[in-house]
Formats: C-alpha cells, sequence, structure tokens
C-alpha cells in the first residue's frame, strides 16, 4: 500500500521543481542528490519516520490502520539483501520520505492484473511513505522515478504497485510515467511495462548513487558543525552564569 506524496516544517532535502520544462542541469542535479540508498543500519531511522505519519498516511501506506506494533514488524522484517530501499533526508538527518522497491527472487514470474500466463514477467513492487507535512513536493514522485531505473537496471519487465482507490496522489504518479491502472473496488493495481536498461540509464543510476553519497556526507559534516556551535553556545552560557554567581 502507498502513502501519497507529502509546505514543510522539516525542508526536504532537494531543491523544488520549477514549472514548466524539465529541469535540466544544477536543477536536475539536486533532485538526483536528494535520493539516497539505505541499509541494515537505517532501520531505526525507518521506523522512527513511519512512527511520525499521520494515521491516515499510515492507513494509505499499509492499506490498514497500521499500529506502532505493526509498523515495527514490518521494518524488522525487512530484507535489505533482496530488497531496494531508498530515502530522502532533510538537512537534520531525518527521513522524510522512504521507498521500498520489492525484488523478485532470480528466476521469479509474477501474474499481474490476470494477465495470460505468456505474458507474466519479472517484476518489482513499488510502495513508498512521505512525511505528512511534506505533500506536494513531489518526493514520491522522484522516488518513484527512481524505482523505474533501478527495475530497469535489474533487468525487470514490469513495476507494480497495489494501492487504494482513494489514494489519487499515487495513482496520478503512476499514469503520469505511462503505467495501466486497473480499480477493484476499494483497491487499485497499476503496472508499468519497463523496457530494457539503456547506457544512459545505467549511467545515471550509478552517478545518482554517487552523488546521493556525496550529498548526505555534507549533510554530516553540517550537521557536526551545528552540534559543535551548539555545544559552544552553551557552554558560553554556562561561563556567563558562573561568573554572575562569583561575583553575588
Amino acid at each position: 500500500m502507498i502513502a501519497t506524496p507529502t509546505p514543510a516544517a522539516a525542508r526536504p532535502a532537494a531543491a523544488p521543481r520549477p514549472q514548466g520544462a524539465a529541469q535540466t542541469g544544477l536543477g536536475r542535479l539536486f533532485e538526483l542528490v536528494a535520493i539516497r540508498p539505505l541499509s541494515e543500519r537505517h532501520r531505526p531511522q525507518i521506523l522512527a519516520h513511519l512512527m511520525r505519519l499521520s494515521a491516515r498516511d499510515r492507513y494509505l501506506r499499509f492499506g490498514y490502520q497500521a499500529t506502532d506494533e505493526q509498523m515495527t514488524r514490518y521494518v524488522n522484517g525487512l530484507n535489505f539483501d533482496r530488497d531496494e530501499l531508498h530515502g530522502i533526508f532533510n538537512r537534520r538527518l531525518e527521513l522524510v520520505a522512504v521507498s521500498h522497491l520489492a525484488l523478485p527472487l532470480p528466476g521469479e514470474a509474477q501474474a499481474v492484473l490476470g494477465l495470460p500466463g505468456e505474458a507474466h514477467g519479472r517484476c518489482a513492487e513499488f510502495g513508498v511513505s512521505v512525511q505528512t507535512e511534506l505533500r506536494g513536493q513531489r518526493l514520491g514522485s522522484r522516488l518513484y522515478e527512481h524505482a523505474v531505473r533501478s527495475a530497469r537496471v535489474h533487468g525487470l519487465d514490469q513495476l507494480f504497485i497495489h494501492a487504494l482507490t482513494e489514494n489519487a496522489a499515487m495513482l496520478r504518479i503512476a499514469r503520469r510515467h505511462g503505467a495501466k491502472v486497473e480499480r477493484m473496488g476499494s483497491e487499485a493495481e497499476a503496472y508499468l511495462s519497463l523496457p530494457p536498461a539503456d547506457m544512459n540509464t545505467r549511467v545515471q543510476h550509478l552517478v545518482e548513487a554517487q552523488l546521493a553519497h556525496l550529498d548526505y556526507g555534507m549533510k554530516a559534516n553540517h550537521q557536526q558543525w551545528r552540534d559543535l556551535l551548539a555545544i559552544v553556545q552553551e557552554t558560553r552560557v554556562e561561563l556567563r552564569a558562573n561568573r554572575h554567581r562569583s561575583a553575588a
């Protein structure tokens, strides 16, 4: 299940996309930098992100009113050796958006939308959650675009989404990228047929990963400086208070 992409108390890492034509140059670069692969060590941050979701976004993400315990089980069960998880960090190094690309096992073929057996291909399933107050910042769309490139690099045939029909924002993202959507009562399924990855796709995917690593390092250094300045300021306040007490 998918949470709708979610102005911003905690500013996201990426610069806003200008209206009009597609971004190029530095504008596109900032979009690439924002998305970072997540690993085993990020489990606590992924859980913290999910816990911050509103009740409505929990419902859209999981398809039911997920409790804290259920979300904890989900995070504990993540398989980082098989699946891919990516996130967008704000300047305080908090995860504000997380995507989960569930990859098939080698040789696994999956039935999608009741297609005939010969049409079954290797398919990845996509899910995403975005911090509630960050709606409308295209974070979900950026993570979806990244998942499409990653699935193509893995040689997959389709990208699949299972969502509630009321999750209009997520279904709109899927349609915008050419996915076919079928509704079944309160739920909907969308699949996007993927062309084979070309050299440009592979290079862009590699560059995006390197830039994400650089971006995170810069944010981490900036956070360390903020922490150091906060310590210096606290020390100055304490010394000033001690001087006043001594003079009294």
